[in-house]
């Protein structure tokens, strides 16, 4: 039996490193688990020429929205683990979402392949140049005197946006009312257009609509303040660091993905990240570069889980 099973597994290494000695050879599919505009789908878009031509094949860009992405990120999961179909992994659907929602078909922990983290960025509470408030003081002052009197918009149900913005809400005993979308950037465009007065949205896609004057932005979630927004303040500094949480953005595949192969596109992300327009782009953003290993990427995603996992339970989240 022991014969037998060290045989099989002896197959399956020699399966795997002749896949990756012809990997790639065809078109690879990077799929975005929200709709088009949002901050996955920009890093993707920004990331997927390079890496394109650092593996020596087309990578193409695919959006499936839907469920706070877990029916993008679902699809991953069930594709065939050769390389071929790659997902963006997010926040959202690896760890906030699989944290609130029982229901969700995978296990972010052993139905995904971590290959490496692209970036790590800001989020951002934003809201519409109409809402009374221009800053925090002002912004709190105004939920706490009109509870249940606003709405804010996030990239869907069980999002990362969804998650922080009811934590906040638990923290500062303030009552708005979550309305979902299909992504970032349909909820980008109703803020805009004043048809929901706050938002909760990664910095990447928000920042230009910030810097035309199209959003106010009131307090991020980041390390410290950012040199692109100097005047707003982190939500430790309004005394909320368990809000004060970023977000990530990288490359994971089904389950089962031979090691070769994942070492592959591990190390042409990381070609694609040396090269300083890419970097410029990304950082442009307000994101931090990370391109680490696929051993400290899964190790992330185990910790981010833990840590919405404790915070579904403590605050008693549930979905709406």
């Amino acid at each position: 039996m022991q014969r037998r099973t060290l045989f099989a597994l002896s197959l399956l290494a020699a399966a795997g490193s002749a896949l990756a000695q012809g990997y790639p050879n065809k078109v690879i599919k990077l799929q975005v688990p929200f709709a088009p505009g949002g901050t996955t789908d920009i890093i993707a878009r920004t990331i997927a020429d390079p890496l394109g031509k650092a593996l020596g094949q087309p990578v193409v860009v695919e959006n499936k929205a839907g469920g706070g992405g877990v029916v993008g990120a679902t699809e991953t999961t069930k594709a065939t683990p050769d390389g071929y179909s790659l997902g963006m992994a997010t926040v959202s659907t690896t760890a906030a979402n699989p944290a609130i929602n029982s229901k969700i078909p995978y296990n972010p922990l052993t139905d995904f392949t971590p290959i490496i983290n692209i970036a790590a960025t800001p989020n951002v509470i934003a809201v519409h140049p109409s809402f009374p408030a221009k800053d925090y003081k002002g912004f709190i002052a105004e939920l706490k005197k009109s509870p249940g009197k606003y709405s804010y918009a996030t990239s869907g149900t069980g999002g990362i946006g969804h998650l922080q913005m009811e934590l906040y809400k638990s923290q500062t005993s303030t009552f708005i009312t979550h309305i979902p979308y299909r992504g970032a950037g349909p909820a980008l465009n109703d803020t805009v257009a004043g048809q929901v007065p706050i938002i909760f949205d990664n910095l990447p896609s928000a920042l230009p609509f910030i810097q035309s004057g199209r959003l106010v932005p009131i307090v991020i979630a980041a390390p410290q303040r950012l040199a692109v927004l100097p005047n707003v303040p982190t939500l430790k500094e309004v005394g909320l660091e368990p809000v004060n949480r970023m977000a990530y953005y990288g490359i994971l595949a089904p389950k089962g993905l031979p090691k070769d192969v994942v070492d592959k596109i591990n190390a042409a992300t990381r070609k694609a990240l040396e090269d300083p327009a890419v970097r410029k782009r990304i950082e442009d953003t307000g994101s931090i570069i990370v391109g680490n290993t696929p051993q400290q990427f899964a190790d992330q995603i185990k910790a981010e889980y833990t840590v919405y996992k404790r915070v579904v339970e403590t605050a008693k989240l549930k979905l709406d």
